[in-house]
């Protein structure tokens, strides 16, 4: 059975090589051709530039002219068609340059047969056809949201696709070449040994591996190796799946802390009962005496052990407030009261060297709670931050009225949609590092020296506000403070009514440049500008922010630019920004809105701020009011 014809073009200016070429291809065995014929140079080229052939035979000799410019002015004008070159009696250094120029194989006229002809034509289409499906395919791998790579043995890179470039920061034409080890840093090599044992004996290996890629992000990604043989020419190799799961991983470890709070909050429990039920007839029996013994030995110690033991008794309230809540009176309350009882507490009591100040919203919405309870929870906070600055700092409690959208509660995930009350605490103090973050809200877990903290203030804050229907966000950065935002649901009433939310400012097909190192919240900003007719692009870093704002500059209304990037921070990146256009409209992003961090952009003349996270209302009124100059 013969394949498809092929579509030849032979291009000769001697009529006898094309009746012998003509009658060559009838005697194909395999192949079937047809043969076009055109024997000037010029035409030729108007021809073969069409792609409309399977492939062209040329002959070295056209007149004045030769097939050796003819096949480089053709490939030169986009001729993607295998080109044959056929000389008359075999000049070496002709062929070798018809090879360097781009020809499919070269053949020596006073040599050649029909089936050496046909076997060169038909190898020459075959390895075009191949080639093209190597072309679809890499084009599909870089469409895969995925990282794939192949590298050797030795964890050399040979191939390397889009999602890799994104992933890793390293583009294809930087990483090819290059030992896996200069592109980014596994954490765990201990394992690689095992991991390549496994693959050799089996073909594949599949695992989670946490690696820091070029500008020290860390990520975590699930691995695929498979075992590849003759790549690219080259020995065995390992094609490499890499599925970045970092956020996943985030939200997994959010997902068991909680799961973790409530199984130690279960034990907890029981324990505090049986504690109750040891502590109540010690209490009532040590105050029955101390009501009947007059001697000087029993004034003395029964003080004390009806004081521990109310100290016993406050300890196990405070486990039942983190594990259930103790459901107290719940009345309508307005927060603002509280604040300032809180405020003249602190001032009468905490070291002159800590400066208090409150920042209340007018307006502010009531909420159902404990006033007790909620009395507790500003207490806690106010001495944890008192504790972060032993040399003194400034210690910041406000209260606003806050609407968590499902852009918010997107990136937090305790949050719900709908109306809250947000109390923040904000200190100027140490600081909370990464690894106290993930155990900070355990009961009994603790930093200060023995006697000095019973490890119950952050559980007992987060067990009152889960049973208020609230949540807790934490924001810290070591050396600069931390921020504690309390969100408890609002409540309407007649003392402060909620006022109709204003229609969100939609866009005018404005360009938002959006950078930020965070994936998701440089997605999810991005979807919420879209859906008001704004238009974004986005930028891993100020590296890459400046390059998009020179090349769109134009373009660009407003750059929304977070504040701590790997490469360049927010700082030199707004100062960079500057230096392209002085007129350049900023909007500052950061995690931890400190009043140093605000005046610091002011002072540069960046003069809207935006903390995080934030939602789309804020975004857009943000983004409204700076295109506006207000």
């Amino acid at each position: 059975m013969k394949e498809s014809p092929f579509k030849v073009l032979l291009i000769d200016d001697d009529e006898d090589d094309y009746v012998l070429t003509r009658d060559w291809f009838r005697e194909f065995q395999v192949a079937c051709g047809e043969l076009e014929w055109i024997n000037s140079y010029q035409n030729a080229i108007d021809a073969i530039v069409k792609n409309q052939y399977d492939v062209c035979l040329v002959d070295y000799r056209l007149g004045m002219r030769n097939g050796l410019e003819l096949l480089r002015e053709a490939i030169a004008k986009g001729c993607s068609s295998p080109i044959i070159l056929l000389t008359g009696k075999g000049d070496r250094e002709i062929d070798i340059e018809a090879m360097k120029a781009g020809a499919a194989d070269y053949l020596e006229k006073s040599q050649l047969t029909a089936s050496m002809l046909e076997r060169s034509i038909r190898y020459a289409v075959e390895r075009k056809r191949a080639e093209q499906k190597i072309r679809e395919h890499a084009a599909l791998l870089d469409v895969a949201t995925d990282a794939i790579f192949v590298r050797d043995l030795k964890n050399q890179i040979l191939f390397w696709n889009k999602a890799a470039e994104k992933l890793y920061a390293w583009k294809a034409t930087e990483a090819i070449g290059k030992n896996t080890s200069e592109l980014w840093y596994e954490k765990d090599i201990a394992q690689f040994p095992e991991a390549i044992e496994t693959l050799l004996k089996n073909g594949s290996w599949e695992g989670e591996l946490h690696q820091i890629t070029r500008f020290d992000k860390e990520i975590i990604v699930e691995s695929r190796w498979t075992l590849v043989r003759e790549f690219d020419k080259q020995g065995q190799s390992i094609l490499v799946v890499n599925t970045d799961i970092t956020q996943k991983k985030e939200l997994e470890a959010q997902f068991f802390r909680a799961q973790r709070l409530e199984s130690i909050g279960t034990l907890a429990s029981g324990i505090a009962h049986d504690l109750n039920n040891v502590l109540a007839p010690i209490l009532m029996t040590a105050q029955l005496l101390e009501s009947q013994l007059h001697d000087a030995r029993s004034k003395r110690l029964l003080p004390i052990l009806i004081s521990n033991a109310k100290r016993g008794a406050s300890l196990v309230k405070q486990v039942l407030s983190f594990t259930r809540g103790i459901e107290g009176d719940r009345t309508l309350l307005q927060l603002k009261h509280l604040i300032r009882e809180i405020q003249q507490v602190v001032k009468e009591t905490f070291p002159k060297s800590i400066e208090i100040s409150t920042q209340i919203a007018p307006n502010l919405w009531t909420v159902l709670g404990d006033a007790t309870q909620l009395h507790q929870v500003l207490i806690n906070l106010c001495v944890n931050a008192r504790d972060a600055m032993p040399n003194g700092g400034k210690l910041i409690i406000s209260a606003e009225n806050f609407v968590v959208d499902q852009n918010y509660a997107k990136m937090y995930l305790d949050a719900r949609v709908g109306s809250y009350v947000v109390m923040t605490v904000t200190d100027t103090g140490v600081g909370i590092p990464q690894e106290i973050k993930d155990r900070m809200f355990e009961p009994f877990f603790t930093t200060k020296d023995l006697g000095k903290g019973t490890g119950l203030g952050l559980s007992t804050v987060l067990g009152i506000i889960k049973s208020h229907g609230g949540f807790v966000n934490v924001y810290s950065e070591v050396g600069k403070g931390s921020q504690f935002k309390v969100f408890l649901p609002a409540q309407e009433a007649i003392e402060t009514p909620k006022e109709q939310d204003p229609e969100l400012p939609n866009g005018n097909g404005e360009l938002i440049l959006v950078v930020d190192d965070e994936d998701s919240i440089r997605d999810v900003t991005k979807t919420s500008l879209e859906s008001y007719n704004y238009k974004a692009i986005t930028a891993s870093d100020g590296i890459e922010a400046i390059a998009l704002y020179a090349e769109h500059q134009n373009e660009i209304s407003v750059v929304l630019t977070d504040m701590v990037m790997p490469s360049m921070d927010g700082i030199t990146t707004i100062r960079t920004l500057q230096k392209i256009n002085p007129g350049v409209k900023i909007i500052a992003v950061s995690g931890l809105a400190s009043s140093e961090k605000v005046n610091t952009v002011n002072n540069m003349g960046v003069k809207a701020f935006l903390a995080k996270p934030y939602t789309a209302k804020q975004l857009l009124q943000t983004i409204s009011a700076v295109k506006s100059g207000n």
